[in-house]
């Protein structure tokens, strides 16, 4: 049986491939005029790329089960994907992903902690390599990381905002995953305080 759901698509959203989309055995989809995606769910076709070329996943392959929910994060595609615990949502954001390998974390972890507004310290390994920085940056525009941040079990580790739009997408951060800001509110509102994470 299909079952068809439209997702609105803003402007941005739309060229960047920044749209979340809905959780599916299997997508195909369609863009109408009104830059509306139209996506099918068909379990007896294979998954489909989305506009921005990231792939739909099923989370089986990476968490025994969905207890608290789970997000995965694929550094090599630069994709968040989300599975709520009850099995109706999915999301699949774009992501910025840390500058090198070295800086790379991969693995499982939780949340431990949800701020809204968050103020931001570099590591002690950041100061090292910038020293101009400063020590502390409070809530606000100038802020790293964004309007909401997701604390990892990982000292220093975070699913963040980010002000600075041009890093999504990108190999641009110093170990954290970022998201643009309207989409770490979103994640922020379904994740909570021991939604499992994997890194791959």
């Amino acid at each position: 049986m299909n079952r068809k759901t439209n997702v609105g698509l803003g402007r941005r959203a739309f060229l960047t491939g920044g749209a979340a989309l809905l959780a599916t055995p299997a997508l195909t989809q369609q863009l109408d005029r009104s830059g509306t995606v139209e996506m099918e769910r068909d379990v007896t076709t294979s998954v489909k790329r989305n506009i921005s070329s990231f792939r739909a996943l099923d989370w089986r392959p990476h968490f025994p089960n969905l207890n608290n929910g789970a997000i995965l994060v694929d550094v090599s595609s630069r994709a968040l994907h989300f599975w709520s615990e009850d099995h109706s949502t999915y999301r699949l954001f774009p992501s910025s992903v840390p500058l090198t390998e070295d800086l790379t974390r991969r693995g499982r972890t939780r949340v431990v902690r949800k701020v809204v507004g968050p103020d931001w310290r570099p590591t002690p390994a950041m100061k090292r390599r910038n020293p101009e920085w400063p020590d502390y940056v409070p809530p606000g525009p100038d802020n790293p990381l964004g309007t909401h941040a997701l604390y990892l079990g990982w000292t220093y580790y975070r699913i963040h905002g980010t002000h600075d739009t041009r890093k999504i997408g990108r190999r641009s951060s110093n170990g954290c995953i970022g998201l643009y800001n309207e989409h770490i509110a979103e994640l922020f509102g379904y994740a909570k305080v021991g939604t499992q994470v994997l890194l791959i």
